[in-house]
């Protein structure tokens, strides 16, 4: 996760973008890929979650070579800005090449100057590619929490990734112990609450082979905790 933090609100509410990458998904026990947070960590220290992170300013300024899904926009605009579906597949890319090193991007080169930020993924060869996410969770984190996130999850097949799936050398030091868990196994580790959540509906979803016609949404205010379905509408007629 990257950013300047010094002059950030941390009791803001802040988009977040988080990977569920799954491999072998037409095997009888599937895999996805996740790490655990450090025990010094503000945010959910020593549970084992999926790559991801909150969106950076500057995400919004970086093309995607390949976009996501009509659906996953429409549903992403769904009760947030029409504009922030490219930011967070952005993050999504982003954060998925600096907790992990793998790459989500297609062959390409950058037009402008690279931030910083985006260096060391440019100089693989590759620009980010959103074509192989589809939105499949969004949650709002409670309210008493050190840091709120209203987080948005991707889900990607491992086979959209460049590279060797087994090679994290180039991971930062975000996550550890990074590793493919069979879905059989992963809740024998210790997950934070919404990850099981996710964790239930995306086993429900590979398992009848089907793709939903909406999204969950698990939203958590002040007021309320409410399960919605986010079913999106095109952006013409959310205006």
């Amino acid at each position: 996760m990257t950013g300047t933090t010094a002059t950030r609100d941390k009791t803001a509410i802040r988009d977040a973008a988080t990977v569920i990458v799954v491999r072998d998904g037409d095997s009888d026990d599937p895999r996805v890929l996740m790490g655990q947070r450090g025990a010094k960590a503000a945010f959910m220290p020593n549970k084992f979650v999926f790559p991801g992170g909150a969106v950076d300013a500057g995400d919004r300024d970086i093309a995607l070579g390949a976009e996501i899904s009509q659906p996953c926009r429409n549903r992403l605009g769904e009760d947030a800005a029409d504009d922030v579906w490219q930011a967070l597949c952005v993050a999504a890319t982003r954060e998925l090449w600096e907790e992990t090193g793998l790459i989500l991007g297609r062959p390409g080169s950058w037009q402008d100057n690279v931030p910083t930020d985006w260096q060391s993924f440019a100089a693989t060869g590759h620009v980010p590619d959103a074509s192989g996410l589809t939105f499949v969770f969004r949650a709002l984190t409670p309210p008493g929490r050190p840091r709120r996130f209203d987080a948005r999850f991707f889900l990607a097949d491992a086979d959209a990734l460049v590279g060797d799936l087994d090679d994290f050398s180039r991971a930062s030091d975000e996550l550890s112990h990074l590793q493919w868990i069979p879905l059989s196994q992963v809740r024998s580790f210790d997950l934070p609450f919404i990850t099981e959540v996710v964790l239930a509906e995306v086993t429900a979803n590979l398992r009848s082979g089907t793709r939903p016609d909406s999204t969950p949404f698990f939203r958590n205010d002040d007021e309320e905790s409410l399960f919605l379905r986010l079913h999106g509408r095109p952006m013409s007629q959310a205006q």
